[in-house]
């Protein structure tokens, strides 16, 4: 099993020197994990800095200390790929961040769509942007990742429009589109943007101002799938075959 991976501010040790995990890190380390001497583990920046380490000690219950034995920067992925996910209702947008952070995906834009049953306002919307990204943090580290997924600020539609013409490939996930993603002509390198639509689905009045941005609707599959699972499946079905699956 790869070792498990810990946040921290800076990776600033270099090989050899000695790095102290504290804080809600280092607790988990030592109270939840209950790592020992000998043991590996990572330390992220979470922005694709890391380093491999070796459990040396731990102090009380929230320190530990390590020995760096290598430091790296992961370069970006490419193409990188950015899902637009509208706001779902309950907690299923933290399930769309989560397995979407797991399978690969490089950046999460919420998208305020027309048809939203949630909208995101004032202070409640602060808490749930912050529960989104807490949630990318989590399942980055479990997910062995050393560069996470952003997070962006709740978009407009005519945001999410200016991104699309942006973008070097933009799709609009929807049951109806002509052509489906697993054929479409996609990008070597750049950046690939996909849009997923609420339960009540894009209005026509957002896909035409998206189409006049270049994204075109595709399709899946034969089924539907729901908001919070169709930027996972249809991630998936991209970074296998742009060869970052390879």
């Amino acid at each position: 099993m790869t070792a498990p991976v810990f946040v921290v501010e800076h990776v600033d040790a270099g090989p050899g020197g000695r790095y102290v995990l504290d804080g809600p890190e280092g607790r988990h380390a030592v109270s939840v994990k209950r790592l020992r001497a000998g043991e590996d583990v990572v330390l992220t920046d979470g922005a694709g800095r890391w380093a491999t380490c070796v459990v040396v000690d731990t102090e009380g219950k929230d320190r530990l200390v390590v020995r760096v034995d290598a430091v790296a920067d992961e370069p970006a992925e490419s193409p990188r790929i950015t899902v637009v996910q509208a706001l779902p209702k309950g907690d299923r947008g933290e399930l769309a961040v989560e397995t979407m952070t797991e399978t690969g995906v490089d950046a999460v834009v919420p998208w305020a769509a027309s048809r939203c049953i949630t909208q995101w306002k004032g202070e409640r919307g602060q808490k749930a942007l912050a529960k989104w990204r807490a949630t990318a943090r989590e399942a980055g580290k479990q997910s062995r990742r050393t560069r996470f997924p952003e997070v962006a600020d709740a978009a407009s539609t005519k945001q999410v429009a200016a991104l699309l013409a942006e973008a070097d490939f933009a799709a609009v996930l929807h049951e109806e589109g002509s052509e489906p993603l697993a054929t479409a002509e996609l990008p070597a390198t750049g950046h690939i943007v996909l849009v997923v639509g609420p339960e009540g689905g894009v209005s026509p009045a957002e896909l035409a101002l998206f189409a006049q941005a270049g994204a075109a609707p595709y399709r899946l599959g034969r089924s539907v799938l729901r908001t919070s699972t169709a930027g996972t499946a249809a991630s998936a079905l991209l970074l296998g075959r742009t060869g970052r699956w390879s």
